[in-house]
């Protein structure tokens, strides 16, 4: 496999030149911005001001489409209140659960995480809890529905 860098993105492409997408690990990087900028509060916007570059370009890097280069990377940790260490997932803090980041790092999770924090009777919660996880099993079991129906 090697790196080729297609419309200001780079991609990752096997020995016949079919494109991979993304490398993992910048991928990685980009989810681990991502979590940190959504948990301070901190705009896409705000953050691309600081860096001086266009938000789409923070859109970017934290997709894995671009790489962050090192002094970018030292410039957003900055920002964020982080070490270059936990963004690139070298410290012993960031070595947890990996899958933890990846749900974090779905659209709306760290929301849905800090309005279900925000709820203060227990009761509620585990009420929560048990709608939520009803309405995975539906999907998944009206999908399995699907599947057998064809």
């Amino acid at each position: 496999m090697r790196k080729v860098q297609r419309r200001d993105e780079d991609v990752s492409v096997n020995e016949n030149g079919e494109d991979q997408g993304p490398d993992p690990i910048d991928v990685a990087v980009g989810h681990r911005i991502r979590v940190r900028r959504k948990w301070l509060g901190i705009s896409q916007s705000t953050l691309a001001d600081h860096l001086g570059v266009s938000f789409q370009q923070v859109q970017k890097y934290e997709r894995g489409a671009n790489r962050v280069s090192a002094s970018m990377l030292v410039k957003i940790a900055q920002k964020l209140d982080t070490s270059v260490g936990e963004l690139v997932g070298e410290t012993a803090s960031s070595q947890g659960d990996e899958s933890l980041f990846e749900k974090l790092a779905v659209p709306g999770a760290v929301q849905l995480l800090e309005a279900f924090a925000s709820v203060q009777q227990p009761a509620l919660r585990t009420a929560i809890l048990n709608l939520t996880r009803s309405l995975i099993e539906e999907t998944e079991d009206g999908a399995a529905t699907v599947r057998r129906a064809r």
